[in-house]
């Protein structure tokens, strides 16, 4: 008879890659700081690939320390799908998201967990004294928040703060891919959670160098559109393409009649107006293609977008493809009394 599975009180997940000199430090810091919350724990460390030994310094860890789960990922899909991966292998009631690098603090777990505990659904970590570089990290990033609580309508300090807690329950109505980690507080709060912010520490990277960087902007942009298109259109996708269509209507009307006025005025008063639109108007004509296929264009990505969620939902298809797992052996028993 196959053993029930058992339900853990957290699951932390860590997504992990090229850490090799960082993993160590997390791992101890990890028990030190889940054994002392009286709480049934397990962290899921998720291996995206890492091309250094990486891998080897997990499994050596999880021998050392107990209620560790390894995930070893076959290549590199990034952080969105190592995170994915690690949920679907997590089993607490809240799972924990943590980075890898040491800047977040693993000690600072209770305070989200205190957060859940008082009714929060969601509660996301806020880096208000953040100890990365002005303008190539933290000015891209409050500008980056701005918009995306814009845009989203949910207002946090910090999105791309990676500790996270979560309420199992929220997380089982959000489908994860591109760069969508990041978004997943808006994507809760459109399930209904109640989302609640706290102030976290932040410390300088230790070991290795950031693997975030402003070549994912244009990616974040455009998962942010999606993110848009999905909070406020994915159930009535007329009313942004009747918009549109409507929008586009009204101006080919607007040309039309002023196509014909000018006609109108030129036959009638022969103005000088009227005839340089009669004679040329291939200029305005051109203009306004130009900008009803930009727009068909933008629809035709949202339409695409749409499709590839309906096609990961459907089929359940996970976005990773797992190589091995490993779980540390239980804690040895104390002498019997």
């Amino acid at each position: 008879m196959s053993e029930e599975r058992k339900e853990t009180d957290v699951s932390v997940v860590v997504p992990v890659f090229n850490e090799e000199e960082s993993v160590g430090p997390l791992m101890q810091a990890l028990h030190d700081s889940l054994s002392k919350l009286g709480r049934s724990y397990e962290a899921v460390l998720v291996d995206d690939g890492s091309a250094d030994s990486t891998w080897d310094r997990l499994v050596d860890g999880a021998r050392r320390f107990p209620h560790m789960k390894l995930v070893r990922l076959r290549r590199n899909f990034g952080q969105t799908a190592a995170m994915s991966a690690g949920f679907d292998h997590a089993k607490g009631r809240v799972v924990v998201t943590l980075d890898a690098d040491l800047q977040n603090d693993p000690a600072d777990i209770g305070l989200l967990l205190e957060r859940v505990d008082a009714g929060a659904d969601v509660v996301s970590g806020w880096r208000k004294d953040r100890q990365d570089k002005f303008l190539s990290r933290r000015l891209p990033s409050m500008m980056a928040n701005a918009l995306i609580s814009r845009i989203t309508g949910v207002r946090l300090h910090d999105y791309g703060c990676t500790l996270k807690a979560y309420r199992r329950e929220v997380l089982q109505g959000v489908r994860l891919y591109g760069e969508m980690h990041r978004f997943i507080p808006a994507l809760a709060s459109w399930v209904g959670g109640r989302l609640e912010e706290v102030e976290v520490r932040h410390h300088a990277r230790r070991f290795g160098k950031s693997k975030y960087g402003l070549s994912r902007t244009t990616r974040v942009i455009l998962d942010l559109i999606t993110v848009k298109f999905i909070l406020h259109y994915s159930r009535g996708p007329i009313q942004i393409f009747g918009r549109i269509g409507g929008l586009l209507g009204v101006v080919g009307a607007l040309m039309l009649g002023l196509m014909a006025a000018a006609n109108l005025s030129y036959r009638l008063f022969g103005t000088t107006l009227g005839a340089d639109l009669i004679k040329r108007p291939f200029w305005i004509m051109t203009s306004f293609m130009l900008v009803f296929f930009g727009l068909q264009f933008i629809s035709m990505g949202l339409l695409a977008e749409m499709q590839i969620r309906t096609y990961h939902e459907s089929q359940n298809k996970p976005i990773y493809v797992v190589r091995e797992t490993i779980e540390s052996p239980p804690p040895a028993a104390g002498p019997s009394a």
